[in-house]
């Protein structure tokens, strides 16, 4: 998409001159004849770069647009132009953010050199940005299991195009994993993705977040401020967890979808702008719908191409190949020496049940990395300790209600856990007592019980057939 420049000067003759030599090099050229107009066209929509000239209507105007454009557009370069031109001028102006300084008369050439550089500038830095994030954060959807080779050729399929993603699962299974693969397989790669967590937004603050404000819009809004939609043109907005956003905020971004433009907070502006959505929830929208929390019109528009990622106990086979990733990771952060997992410990970490999914096992692995003294991480005390990771299943009456909350091996587990423990204080902890009660010879139990966790064995008071 060709870069647009706006031109700001109140010579008719230069703007036209100007904006006919950068249309011929195949630039979209804007123009402005003041300050007041060239702070309307930024309102507007963001350009790639602006010529701007310091010295309008008897006045440094330009001074105040710079201002404008390094506090809420600092990723724009300015070249600046000037008849007054003078050193104290160029320094003044390159101090408050100015990329170039040129004199007039201008200079075919030397403009053209400067704008080239300028928006080169302006591309490597965002590259250095993406590049430096990717590195801090690798962003590619990690696992060869038949439900994530499946799940990546969709979004292979679904990345090129412009088409909104709505990406479901349980939480940490990683949802914006696939955003960000997603938005790097896309044509808008070259562009920061931008991100919001609806859920970590207070109510009466989404709003301001999504479409920015005016100054004077609320108490405390003392400057203009750009909202993630202005931040996200000709790129990708993330909007994680987007069920838990009002009906109010869900009627507004269903407007932008469908128009593609909107107002700030307390403006009255229409700005225009080319974004495209990639929504996440760990609810069932559907359901959300009947309730009458969710908009079936927004759940329509968003939901073009449906993605779900699968629970990390549907794709066990992944689990080394992440685990491996994750402690490599750990070890560069944290500078840690090297260290390896034991392949008899990997095997028994395939076997949990993973409650809190691909999260989980990064946090399991980045501590075991951390308080493994050797070289081999081959056990893990805290699992130990605690045994089976318990789910939050209600007590007494709501009990029933919480295990048929629950994914079926996981609440097989907590109540075969449940079931022993209660068998177990039944009987003294004697195990042949326990066995004979439960239909079970001795060594099946005692197998059934290392499974499920049980950890004080010097406890349980084993008796021997007579």
């Amino acid at each position: 998409m060709p870069e647009t420049i706006l031109v700001v000067d109140d010579e008719k003759d230069i703007r036209l001159t100007l904006g006919g030599l950068l249309a011929d090099e195949g630039y979209l050229v804007s123009q402005a004849s003041s300050g007041p107009e060239a702070l309307e066209r930024l309102d507007e929509s963001a350009p790639g770069l602006v010529i701007l000239d310091l010295w309008m209507g008897g006045s440094e105007q330009g001074f105040e647009v710079l201002d404008r454009i390094k506090e809420d557009l600092p990723q724009v370069p300015v070249v600046v132009i000037s008849g007054h031109g003078n050193v104290e001028t160029a320094v003044k102006a390159v101090k408050q953010g100015a990329y170039d300084f040129i004199e007039k008369p201008l200079l075919a050439d030397k403009i053209l050199l400067s704008v080239q550089r300028a928006l080169s500038f302006r591309r490597l830095t965002a590259e250095n940005i993406i590049l430096r994030d990717r590195s801090l954060k690798p962003r590619l959807i990690t696992g060869r299991s038949p439900a994530m080779t499946a799940l990546l050729k969709t979004v292979e399929m679904v990345a090129p195009t412009p088409a909104s993603v709505l990406i479901g699962g349980e939480n940490g299974v990683g949802k914006e994993l696939v955003a960000h693969t997603i938005h790097q397989m896309s044509q808008r790669s070259d562009r920061p993705m931008i991100e919001l967590n609806c859920a970590a937004i207070p109510e009466d603050l989404v709003e301001s977040e999504l479409f920015g404000h005016e100054k004077g819009a609320f108490t405390g809004a003392d400057r203009r401020r750009q909202g993630r939609f202005d931040m996200a043109n000709n790129s990708t907005l993330f909007l994680d967890e987007i069920a838990d956003m009002s009906l109010k905020t869900q009627a507004k971004i269903l407007r932008i979808l469908q128009e593609k433009k909107f107002e700030r907070v307390g403006g009255s502006k229409t700005i225009e702008v080319d974004v495209r959505i990639i929504a996440a929830s760990n609810k069932d929208l559907e359901k959300e719908i009947a309730a009458g929390r969710f908009r079936n019109d927004l759940y329509y528009r968003l939901n073009v191409v449906p993605l779900v990622v699968p629970p990390l106990r549907e794709r066990r086979e992944d689990i080394p190949e992440l685990a491996q990733q994750f402690l490599a990771q750990c070890l560069r952060v944290n500078n840690l020496g090297p260290k390896r997992l034991d392949p008899v410990f990997m095997g028994k970490l395939r076997e949990r049940p993973w409650p809190g999914n691909v999260r989980e096992l990064k946090n399991t692995i980045e501590r075991l990395a951390i308080i493994t003294p050797g070289q081999v991480i081959d056990s893990d005390p805290a699992y130990q300790a605690e045994g089976t990771p318990q789910a939050s299943v209600p007590a007494g009456d709501d009990r029933e209600a919480g295990y048929m909350s629950l994914p079926y091996r996981q609440a097989k587990a907590e109540f075969e856990r449940r079931y022993f423990l209660s068998q177990l204080t039944a009987h003294g902890n004697n195990i042949t007592q326990t066995a004979e009660a439960v239909s079970l010879d001795r060594t099946s139990l005692h197998k059934k019980l290392k499974a499920l966790g049980f950890k004080d064995w010097a406890e349980i008071k084993v008796e021997k057939p007579n």
